[in-house]
């Protein structure tokens, strides 16, 4: 599968397969870039626990997510 990475917000971003999916394994993930992954729209995202400072900062993800790419399966490992 063809894949990149990329800096976005100081984190860095794993694309695959051209945002089949399309992974963050830094420690505290912005918002921001939360926004920026989401806004792409994969058909899978997935995240490390300890991107997350505490369980309302992951649970913003799955708002996010909702809110900007309802298709999206999310996956926090």
């Amino acid at each position: 599968m063809p894949y990149h990475s990329e800096k976005i917000g100081g984190c860095t971003v794993h694309t695959y397969n051209e945002g089949d999916l399309i992974a963050c394994f830094d420690e505290n993930v912005p918002d921001s870039v939360v926004m920026e992954i989401a806004k792409r729209q994969p058909l899978r995202a997935v995240f490390r626990d300890s991107c997350f400072v505490d369980s309302p900062a992951k649970i913003n993800v799955w708002e996010r997510f909702k809110l900007l790419a309802p298709d999206t399966r999310v996956k926090v490992i």
